[in-house]
């Protein structure tokens, strides 16, 4: 028989042995977030977990805006597992974030491979995590308030000495712009206008759900006036009850300048360091940064940007926008950034212009935004518009043009009607008949969807059947010298052309002709693109051939630069990967063209790079560029490890 004391003692061990194991068992998840407050958008937070017992390759962390949002509504997650030391149960992430005007809050999920619903995707068709098992949720993470506004940017108006400003504030009360030609002497004061859009604006899913709808904040519009020519001006914008931004500064429009600089590219998109519902632009940072290098060493020269459509990639997931925004203000606060509009801005099923050999082009790529935050949240010059046919807004910034220097740019819309009879085509054709050569001897026209390609051709055909009917003989009789278009994300520069025919040659070898050369630049971030040529293994992949109208194409990201003189112009691919000049062509102020055939090489580098100044700065700006880049990819690629595989499909 056991001893009453040692079976009193053995039960109060067992109890105590119960008790420890269940506290191991069950004790708390924790999640500590570094700092609580961020100062500015862009700023990264470090959140740091523990106590997750027994972890898996699934559990995960999400991040939520505003914090109150539905378990299954988060913007973004990371798997617990892109951490080094994720198996200890204890690890953490650091995270860059835009401000959403609302705080952020981050919760701890467990997720089984049983679980996984292979029903719910993202778009590239890997499940989306499950929200099921609770570990812990955060504190709140908010942002320093009284620093000003946000997502600053400049654009041209229909005026030669006014610069155009937009930007973002919470509450949209009154709000001002200051500027002058001393950084400390801001004496002239702009009055901003105000506007906002809202959920029920938007015209189908996910942007009028709550699982992509957000809050967008007031966009307020304000226009410096009176400026002089090509010097620079200093700004600010805010109020002084809600705060200011810090002092920015751009280069006026010079109206006497004999020479044009601009950074022209499409379907940049935007980067950000988690997964989502959608795959975004990683590669979209690197673009910016060589740009960035490029107006640097500008000086105070004038330059601008041109993006040709398929801007944020939001596509109903609205925080997007805030976050495409944030990246480019550290161009677009310096220079103006123009925009036309693309298929991931506005097409959905019941847009008001779909005729019936276009139904199978214009689909759902707008995500349900049916062009409103596009409209909104940019203001180009003129006054095009086209109504959507529900409460929504008409959209705007469709078509326009204006003029810099030696060159004449107009923007076009491929999404809306170009037929003849409708606005765009009379203004199209109003406004290549009445440019003055004289003045601007160059014309350049920019639209998303290409007149040519040679890659996924089947797709766009009758589209491109109806340009080529209508708009190219526009192009050809009002002497058109470039056509850049997005769309397909790869560079590829045509021969001067028209109806698939390259211009012929006399017997003295000047051109017969004045043909525009068509150039395809949608290589500044997106990467869902058809090869051109076959992959091993991957026999029923399509492959487009490059015929002999093609001149230079690749699958290298990049930009391009245009630089002309009253003499001649000149175009430049960049490339993302080195951040040099990888071709070129060359056009007369006469129409001809100087070479017939891909330019590469270091005569070209170091003949086009003249124009830029400060070796040092150019040196410095390449290593950053190349660095930023590496570590965005390594950032990414460190968030993603242990999750899925991301699976490359076509789209545009």
């Amino acid at each position: 028989m056991v001893p009453p004391s040692l079976l009193r003692f053995f039960l109060v061990f067992l109890f105590i042995s119960i008790l420890l194991l269940d506290l191991s068992i069950c004790s708390p998840v924790s999640i500590f977030l570094n700092p609580s407050i961020l100062s500015k958008p862009g700023d990264s937070v470090r959140i740091q977990w523990t106590g997750v017992g027994s972890p898996s390759s699934l559990d995960w962390l999400g991040i939520y805006s505003p914090p109150d949002s539905p378990d299954d509504n988060f913007i973004g997650y990371v798997f617990l597992s892109s951490c080094n030391n994720w198996q200890s149960g204890s690890c953490f992430v650091d995270l860059p974030l835009v401000n959403l005007r609302s705080n952020y809050q981050f919760r701890i999920f467990r997720w089984t491979e049983d679980e996984v619903d292979r029903s719910r995707l993202d778009h590239d068709h890997n499940p989306l995590p499950g929200t099921k098992h609770l570990l812990a949720k955060s504190e709140e993470l908010g942002f320093e308030t009284g620093r000003g506004p946000e997502q600053i940017h400049l654009s041209f108006t229909t005026k030669v000495d006014e610069m155009r400003v937009m930007f973002v504030t919470a509450d949209g009360k009154e709000s001002f712009v200051k500027y002058g030609e001393r950084e400390h002497r801001l004496d002239n004061v702009a009055v901003t206008e105000v506007r906002t859009y809202e959920r029920l604006d938007m015209c189908d899913s996910p942007a009028n759900e709550s699982i992509g709808w957000r809050d967008p904040g007031f966009i307020h519009d304000g226009v410096m006036t009176n400026l002089k020519s090509g010097i620079r001006y200093y700004y600010k914008v805010g109020s002084d009850k809600r705060g200011w931004s810090k002092t920015h500064s751009f280069i006026s429009r010079d109206w006497d300048s004999d020479e044009t600089v601009a950074f022209l590219f499409g379907d940049l998109g935007t980067s950000i360091p988690y997964a989502t519902f959608l795959r975004t632009q990683a590669e979209s940072i690197l673009t910016m940064k060589w740009i960035l290098r490029d107006i640097k060493a500008l000086g105070d020269k004038p330059t601008f940007i041109s993006h040709i459509g398929d801007i944020s990639y939001a596509r109903g997931y609205s925080w997007l926008w805030d976050t495409f925004f944030t990246q480019i203000e550290p161009i677009a606060s310096k220079v103006p950034y123009h925009v036309c509009i693309g298929n991931h801005e506005y097409n959905w099923p019941l847009q008001p212009w779909r005729p019936d050999w276009a139904r199978t082009i214009y689909g759902r790529d707008g995500g349900g935004e049916c062009g409103v935050p596009y409209s909104l949240r940019f203001n180009m010059p003129g006054n095009s518009s086209f109504i959507t046919g529900t409460r929504a807004p008409a959209t705007r910034n469709l078509y326009y043009s204006f003029d810099v220097g030696v060159v004449h740019f107009v923007y076009m819309s491929t999404e809306t009607n170009f037929l003849p009879g409708s606005d765009q085509y009379n203004f199209l054709k109003h406004d290549l008949e009445t440019v003055d050569r004289k003045k601007t001897p160059f014309v350049v026209v920019q639209g998303h969807r290409p007149m040519y390609t040679t890659s996924s051709g089947a797709k766009d055909a009758p589209l491109r059947k109806k340009m080529l009917e209508h708009l190219e003989p526009l192009f050809v009789e009002y002497k058109v010298t470039l056509a850049l278009w997005g769309h397909v994300h790869r560079y590829e520069r045509f021969c001067p052309m028209k109806n698939f025919s390259c211009a012929g040659t006399s017997l003295n070898g000047n051109d017969t002709e004045d043909l525009p050369v068509h150039a395809v630049i949608g290589m500044a971030g997106q990467d869902w693109q058809s090869i051109w040529d076959p992959r091993p293994g991957h026999v029923n992949d399509p492959i487009y051939p490059q015929p002999h109208q093609s001149l230079y194409r690749t699958g290298e990201f990049g930009y391009t630069r245009l630089v002309a003189t009253r003499e001649k112009l000149t175009l430049i691919y960049v490339g993302n990967h080195d951040g040099e000049v990888h071709d070129m062509v060359e056009i007369l102020a006469s129409g001809q063209v100087l070479n017939d055939g891909s330019s590469s090489g270091k005569e070209v580098i170091e003949s086009e790079l003249s124009w830029l100044k400060g070796g040092s700065i150019l040196l410095f700006g390449a290593f950053l560029g190349y660095v930023t880049g590496f570590i965005s990819h390594a950032r990414r690629e460190s968030i993603f490890r242990g999750s899925w595989t991301a699976v490359k499909k076509h789209e545009r």
